[in-house]
Protein backbone atom coordinates (compact mmCIF):
# COMPACT_ATOMS: atom_id res chain seq x y z
CA UNK A 1 0.00 0.00 0.00
CA UNK A 2 1.39 3.38 -0.98
CA UNK A 3 2.21 5.79 1.83
CA UNK A 4 -0.17 8.70 2.26
CA UNK A 5 1.53 11.96 1.42
CA UNK A 6 1.54 14.78 3.93
CA UNK A 7 -0.78 16.81 1.71
CA UNK A 8 -3.34 13.96 1.75
CA UNK A 9 -3.34 13.40 5.50
CA UNK A 10 -6.37 14.80 7.35
CA UNK A 11 -5.57 17.73 9.60
CA UNK A 12 -6.90 18.08 13.14
CA UNK A 13 -6.78 21.15 15.39
CA UNK A 14 -6.73 20.96 19.18
CA UNK A 15 -7.28 24.15 21.21
CA UNK A 16 -5.91 24.34 24.75
CA UNK A 17 -4.52 27.54 26.23
CA UNK A 18 -3.88 26.72 29.93
CA UNK A 19 -3.40 27.14 32.87
CA UNK A 20 -0.84 24.49 33.95
CA UNK A 21 -3.20 22.33 36.02
CA UNK A 22 -5.84 22.41 33.30
CA UNK A 23 -3.21 21.61 30.67
CA UNK A 24 -1.98 18.57 32.61
CA UNK A 25 -5.56 17.32 33.03
CA UNK A 26 -6.02 17.73 29.26
CA UNK A 27 -3.04 15.48 28.47
CA UNK A 28 -5.24 12.38 28.70
CA UNK A 29 -7.69 13.75 26.11
CA UNK A 30 -4.78 14.90 23.94
CA UNK A 31 -3.27 11.42 24.06
CA UNK A 32 -6.68 9.93 23.23
CA UNK A 33 -7.05 12.24 20.23
CA UNK A 34 -3.58 11.25 18.99
CA UNK A 35 -4.47 7.56 19.32
CA UNK A 36 -7.79 8.03 17.52
CA UNK A 37 -6.28 9.94 14.59
CA UNK A 38 -3.05 8.00 14.00
CA UNK A 39 -2.87 8.97 10.33
CA UNK A 40 -3.69 12.65 10.83
CA UNK A 41 -1.56 15.72 11.21
CA UNK A 42 -2.52 17.21 14.55
CA UNK A 43 -1.95 20.88 15.34
CA UNK A 44 -2.18 22.40 18.81
CA UNK A 45 -3.20 26.02 19.32
CA UNK A 46 -1.86 27.05 22.72
CA UNK A 47 0.04 29.75 24.60
CA UNK A 48 3.84 30.10 24.99
CA UNK A 49 4.18 28.63 28.52
CA UNK A 50 2.94 25.24 27.33
CA UNK A 51 4.59 24.92 23.92
CA UNK A 52 7.61 22.94 25.18
CA UNK A 53 5.43 20.64 27.31
CA UNK A 54 3.12 20.00 24.37
CA UNK A 55 6.04 19.36 22.05
CA UNK A 56 7.54 16.80 24.41
CA UNK A 57 4.22 14.94 24.68
CA UNK A 58 4.47 13.52 21.17
CA UNK A 59 0.80 14.28 20.55
CA UNK A 60 1.29 17.02 17.97
CA UNK A 61 2.87 17.51 14.57
CA UNK A 62 2.72 21.30 14.83
CA UNK A 63 2.29 23.78 17.65
CA UNK A 64 0.80 27.19 16.94
CA UNK A 65 0.98 29.99 19.48
CA UNK A 66 -2.08 32.09 20.19
CA UNK A 67 -1.40 35.54 21.60
CA UNK A 68 -5.04 35.72 22.75
CA UNK A 69 -5.44 39.31 21.63
CA UNK A 70 -8.63 41.07 22.78
CA UNK A 71 -11.54 39.99 20.59
CA UNK A 72 -12.18 43.62 19.69
CA UNK A 73 -8.76 43.77 17.97
CA UNK A 74 -10.16 43.06 14.55
CA UNK A 75 -6.74 43.27 12.93
CA UNK A 76 -5.38 40.51 15.15
CA UNK A 77 -8.54 38.49 14.70
CA UNK A 78 -8.19 38.75 10.93
CA UNK A 79 -4.66 37.30 11.11
CA UNK A 80 -5.87 34.37 13.20
CA UNK A 81 -8.85 33.85 10.91
CA UNK A 82 -6.59 33.60 7.86
CA UNK A 83 -4.36 31.11 9.63
CA UNK A 84 -7.23 28.93 10.81
CA UNK A 85 -8.93 28.94 7.43
CA UNK A 86 -5.65 28.08 5.75
CA UNK A 87 -5.10 25.16 8.09
CA UNK A 88 -7.35 22.81 6.09
CA UNK A 89 -8.72 21.30 9.28
CA UNK A 90 -11.21 18.45 9.01
CA UNK A 91 -12.02 18.56 12.72
CA UNK A 92 -11.39 20.80 15.72
CA UNK A 93 -11.28 19.62 19.34
CA UNK A 94 -11.84 22.62 21.58
CA UNK A 95 -10.52 21.45 24.95
CA UNK A 96 -10.51 24.99 26.30
CA UNK A 97 -14.28 25.43 25.84
CA UNK A 98 -14.11 29.09 26.84
CA UNK A 99 -15.94 32.06 25.41
CA UNK A 100 -12.79 32.88 23.42
CA UNK A 101 -12.18 29.43 21.98
CA UNK A 102 -15.87 29.03 21.13
CA UNK A 103 -15.71 32.35 19.27
CA UNK A 104 -13.02 30.84 17.03
CA UNK A 105 -15.72 28.55 15.59
CA UNK A 106 -17.16 31.66 13.90
CA UNK A 107 -13.83 32.45 12.25
CA UNK A 108 -14.37 29.60 9.81
CA UNK A 109 -16.66 30.22 6.80
CA UNK A 110 -20.28 29.27 7.51
CA UNK A 111 -20.58 26.85 4.63
CA UNK A 112 -17.25 25.14 5.15
CA UNK A 113 -16.71 24.84 8.88
CA UNK A 114 -14.77 21.78 10.09
CA UNK A 115 -16.35 19.26 12.41
CA UNK A 116 -16.20 20.78 15.87
CA UNK A 117 -16.04 19.15 19.29
CA UNK A 118 -16.78 21.74 21.96
CA UNK A 119 -19.58 23.93 23.26
CA UNK A 120 -19.91 26.41 20.41
CA UNK A 121 -23.46 26.78 19.11
CA UNK A 122 -23.76 25.09 15.75
CA UNK A 123 -20.90 22.66 16.44
CA UNK A 124 -21.23 19.26 14.78
CA UNK A 125 -20.28 17.41 17.99
CA UNK A 126 -21.50 19.84 20.59
CA UNK A 127 -21.12 19.01 24.27
CA UNK A 128 -24.48 20.36 25.37
CA UNK A 129 -24.82 18.61 28.75
CA UNK A 130 -26.24 21.34 31.05
CA UNK A 131 -24.47 19.69 33.99
CA UNK A 132 -21.04 19.77 32.37
CA UNK A 133 -19.90 22.55 34.69
CA UNK A 134 -20.54 20.25 37.67
CA UNK A 135 -18.25 17.52 36.34
CA UNK A 136 -14.59 17.12 37.15
CA UNK A 137 -12.44 18.24 34.24
CA UNK A 138 -11.41 14.69 33.31
CA UNK A 139 -15.03 13.49 33.35
CA UNK A 140 -16.22 16.50 31.38
CA UNK A 141 -13.61 16.14 28.67
CA UNK A 142 -14.11 12.36 28.45
CA UNK A 143 -17.83 12.94 27.89
CA UNK A 144 -17.06 15.60 25.30
CA UNK A 145 -14.80 13.21 23.38
CA UNK A 146 -17.31 10.35 23.54
CA UNK A 147 -19.74 12.55 21.63
CA UNK A 148 -17.03 12.90 18.98
CA UNK A 149 -16.49 9.13 18.77
CA UNK A 150 -13.53 8.68 21.13
CA UNK A 151 -14.69 6.14 23.70
CA UNK A 152 -11.59 5.80 25.89
CA UNK A 153 -9.65 8.65 27.48
CA UNK A 154 -6.68 7.65 29.67
CA UNK A 155 -5.55 9.48 32.77
CA UNK A 156 -2.77 11.99 32.10
CA UNK A 157 0.54 10.27 31.34
CA UNK A 158 3.62 12.43 31.93
CA UNK A 159 6.19 9.65 31.46
CA UNK A 160 7.57 11.63 28.52
CA UNK A 161 8.82 14.30 30.96
CA UNK A 162 12.32 13.19 31.91
CA UNK A 163 15.30 15.17 33.17
CA UNK A 164 18.57 14.68 35.04
CA UNK A 165 17.86 15.83 38.59
CA UNK A 166 21.24 14.76 39.97
CA UNK A 167 22.38 18.38 39.69
CA UNK A 168 20.12 19.22 42.63
CA UNK A 169 22.16 16.89 44.87
CA UNK A 170 19.16 15.90 46.96
CA UNK A 171 19.24 13.25 49.68
CA UNK A 172 17.75 9.85 49.00
CA UNK A 173 14.67 10.49 51.13
CA UNK A 174 12.93 13.77 50.44
CA UNK A 175 9.47 15.36 50.22
CA UNK A 176 8.26 18.09 47.88
CA UNK A 177 6.42 21.07 49.37
CA UNK A 178 4.56 23.47 47.07
CA UNK A 179 3.43 26.48 49.17
CA UNK A 180 2.64 28.84 46.30
CA UNK A 181 -0.29 29.42 44.02
CA UNK A 182 -2.12 32.10 42.12
CA UNK A 183 -0.97 35.53 43.30
CA UNK A 184 -4.48 36.98 43.10
CA UNK A 185 -6.12 34.11 45.01
CA UNK A 186 -4.40 34.15 48.38
CA UNK A 187 -7.26 32.17 49.96
CA UNK A 188 -5.92 29.10 48.15
CA UNK A 189 -2.66 29.20 50.13
CA UNK A 190 -1.99 27.40 53.39
CA UNK A 191 -0.12 29.76 55.78
CA UNK A 192 3.67 30.01 55.49
CA UNK A 193 4.09 29.20 59.17
CA UNK A 194 2.26 25.92 58.68
CA UNK A 195 4.55 24.93 55.83
CA UNK A 196 7.58 25.79 57.96
CA UNK A 197 6.26 23.63 60.81
CA UNK A 198 5.44 20.81 58.42
CA UNK A 199 8.97 21.02 56.99
CA UNK A 200 10.45 20.76 60.49
CA UNK A 201 8.31 17.75 61.34
CA UNK A 202 9.20 15.97 58.11
CA UNK A 203 12.89 16.60 58.81
CA UNK A 204 12.48 15.15 62.32
CA UNK A 205 11.00 12.05 60.67
CA UNK A 206 14.08 11.71 58.45
CA UNK A 207 12.45 13.13 55.30
CA UNK A 208 14.24 16.15 53.84
CA UNK A 209 11.76 18.92 52.86
CA UNK A 210 12.33 20.49 49.43
CA UNK A 211 10.43 23.60 48.33
CA UNK A 212 9.20 24.12 44.76
CA UNK A 213 7.81 27.32 43.24
CA UNK A 214 8.21 30.05 40.68
CA UNK A 215 9.84 33.45 40.72
CA UNK A 216 6.63 35.14 41.88
CA UNK A 217 6.76 33.05 45.07
CA UNK A 218 10.46 33.53 45.81
CA UNK A 219 10.08 35.74 48.88
CA UNK A 220 7.57 33.36 50.48
CA UNK A 221 9.73 30.31 49.83
CA UNK A 222 12.84 32.08 51.11
CA UNK A 223 11.07 32.82 54.40
CA UNK A 224 9.93 29.21 54.78
CA UNK A 225 13.39 27.88 53.91
CA UNK A 226 15.04 30.16 56.49
CA UNK A 227 12.51 29.28 59.18
CA UNK A 228 12.75 25.52 58.65
CA UNK A 229 16.13 24.92 57.01
CA UNK A 230 14.39 23.37 54.02
CA UNK A 231 15.91 22.88 50.59
CA UNK A 232 14.74 25.51 48.14
CA UNK A 233 14.51 24.91 44.38
CA UNK A 234 12.44 28.02 43.69
CA UNK A 235 12.76 29.14 40.07
CA UNK A 236 15.18 26.32 39.22
CA UNK A 237 12.85 23.61 37.92
CA UNK A 238 11.33 22.96 34.52
CA UNK A 239 8.17 20.92 33.99
CA UNK A 240 10.37 17.91 33.26
CA UNK A 241 12.34 18.51 36.46
CA UNK A 242 9.14 18.62 38.53
CA UNK A 243 7.90 15.33 37.08
CA UNK A 244 11.29 13.68 37.57
CA UNK A 245 11.56 14.95 41.15
CA UNK A 246 8.05 13.64 41.83
CA UNK A 247 9.05 10.14 40.73
CA UNK A 248 11.89 10.15 43.24
CA UNK A 249 10.12 11.91 46.12
CA UNK A 250 8.72 10.07 49.11
CA UNK A 251 5.65 12.32 49.11
CA UNK A 252 4.41 15.78 48.20
CA UNK A 253 2.21 18.37 49.93
CA UNK A 254 0.95 21.53 48.27
CA UNK A 255 -1.85 23.94 47.57
CA UNK A 256 -4.31 23.76 44.70
CA UNK A 257 -1.79 24.91 42.12
CA UNK A 258 -0.41 23.77 38.75
CA UNK A 259 2.76 21.92 39.82
CA UNK A 260 0.70 19.64 42.07
CA UNK A 261 -1.04 18.31 38.95
CA UNK A 262 2.31 17.38 37.42
CA UNK A 263 3.46 15.79 40.68
CA UNK A 264 0.27 13.75 41.05
CA UNK A 265 0.30 12.64 37.41
CA UNK A 266 3.89 11.42 37.85
CA UNK A 267 2.62 8.97 40.47
CA UNK A 268 3.95 10.61 43.62
CA UNK A 269 2.03 10.17 46.87
CA UNK A 270 0.32 13.56 46.97
CA UNK A 271 -1.68 15.52 49.56
CA UNK A 272 -3.40 18.57 48.07
CA UNK A 273 -4.81 21.34 50.24
CA UNK A 274 -8.04 23.00 49.12
CA UNK A 275 -9.93 25.98 50.56
CA UNK A 276 -13.43 27.22 49.79
CA UNK A 277 -11.90 29.16 46.88
CA UNK A 278 -11.85 26.08 44.64
CA UNK A 279 -13.71 22.78 44.49
CA UNK A 280 -11.73 19.52 44.32
CA UNK A 281 -14.80 17.80 42.85
CA UNK A 282 -14.18 19.88 39.73
CA UNK A 283 -10.43 20.25 39.51
CA UNK A 284 -8.48 18.03 41.93
CA UNK A 285 -5.19 16.61 40.61
CA UNK A 286 -5.40 13.10 39.19
CA UNK A 287 -2.91 10.37 40.05
CA UNK A 288 -2.42 6.98 41.67
CA UNK A 289 -2.06 8.30 45.23
CA UNK A 290 -3.89 11.59 45.70
CA UNK A 291 -5.43 12.71 49.00
CA UNK A 292 -7.45 15.93 49.20
CA UNK A 293 -7.80 17.91 52.44
CA UNK A 294 -10.25 20.80 52.42
CA UNK A 295 -11.22 23.51 54.92
CA UNK A 296 -13.30 26.70 54.54
CA UNK A 297 -10.54 29.05 55.55
CA UNK A 298 -7.45 27.01 54.73
CA UNK A 299 -5.77 28.41 57.86
CA UNK A 300 -8.13 26.17 59.86
CA UNK A 301 -6.35 23.09 58.56
CA UNK A 302 -3.74 22.04 61.13
CA UNK A 303 -0.29 20.58 60.63
CA UNK A 304 -1.40 17.60 62.72
CA UNK A 305 -4.15 16.85 60.20
CA UNK A 306 -1.72 17.00 57.29
CA UNK A 307 0.77 14.75 59.09
CA UNK A 308 -2.04 12.29 59.86
CA UNK A 309 -2.96 12.18 56.15
CA UNK A 310 0.66 11.43 55.29
CA UNK A 311 0.65 8.45 57.66
CA UNK A 312 -2.42 6.77 56.18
Amino acid sequence: MAAVSRAERPRILVIKHGALGDFVLALGPMQAIRGHHLDAEIVLLTTPPFAELAGASGCFDEIWLDERAPLWRLDKLAVLRRRLRGGRFARVYDLQTSQRSSAYFRLFPGGARPQWSGIARGASHRHANPDRVRLHTVERQAEQLRIAGIDFVPRPDVSFLQSDIERFALPGNFALLVPGGSAHRSAKRWPEANYAELADRLAEAGIAPVLLGGAAEAAELDRIAMAAAAGNLCGRTSFADIASLARRARLAVGNDTGPMHLIAAAGCRTVVLFSEASDPKLCAPVGRQVTVLRRGPLADLTVDEVMAALKR
